[in-house]
């Protein structure tokens, strides 16, 4: 059988391992290690732990980005309510991976600032989603599709913090099972906000 390039390899192992011992444990070496090359080809590809971690969101999770970037540019190919409840599927999904990883960095407010100063060099961070909710709703709202007084910022927070709550308080219950299936609590979370927002 024909091995995966190193590159995919790289990912793989770092989407693993981030997500089964955390960014912050994580190491280089072990990443490397686990995909089967050395440290050395890893930084052939990325330039750093951070780069690698803004790869494996991009290429390994689901991918929320492209679909906020989509609904922007053609915000009324579907309903608001369809446009909402899959942003609200994709970032649940989407929080439902990364607080593993993202997690352990609290832990480690040294390590959490060196990843922090990481991502505003690389122009990116957790305040991405929020920015391409809001401009999606801002899309919306020139269309008169959504309340010309709405505030879309505020509805960006509360959709995609509904979001991240989700991946969060129930990972600590038995089982880690949230009580509603992911495409309901998509749905409800929707029109739950659309009731605020709609003209």
């Amino acid at each position: 059988m024909e091995q995966k390039p190193a590159r995919v390899r790289i990912v793989e192992a770092a989407h693993e391992l981030m997500l089964g011992i955390g960014l912050a444990r994580a190491t280089t070496k072990e990443i490397a290690k686990a995909a089967g090359c050395s440290e050395a080809a890893l930084y052939k590809y990325f330039g750093s732990k951070e780069e690698l971690f803004v790869t494996v969101l991009g290429e390994r999770l689901p991918r929320l980005g492209t679909l906020l970037s989509e609904l922007t540019e053609d915000p009324g190919a579907r309903t608001v309510e369809a446009n909402l409840t899959e942003i609200a599927r994709r970032a649940a999904l989407f929080y439902e991976q990364t607080f593993p990883m993202a997690a352990s960095l609290y832990a480690e407010p040294r390590l959490k600032r060196r990843h922090e100063a990481a991502m505003r060099e690389l122009g990116t961070g957790p305040h991405k989603p929020i920015q391409g909710v809001d401009a999606y709703l801002r899309a919306e709202q020139r269309a008169g599709r959504i309340h010309p007084e709405a505030d879309t910022y505020a509805a960006a927070s509360l959709l995609l913090g509904a979001c991240s709550q989700r991946a969060f308080a129930y990972d600590m219950l038995p089982g880690g099972t949230p009580p509603q299936p992911l495409d309901e609590f998509a749905a409800s979370v929707a029109r739950t906000l659309l009731r605020g927002i709609s003209s």
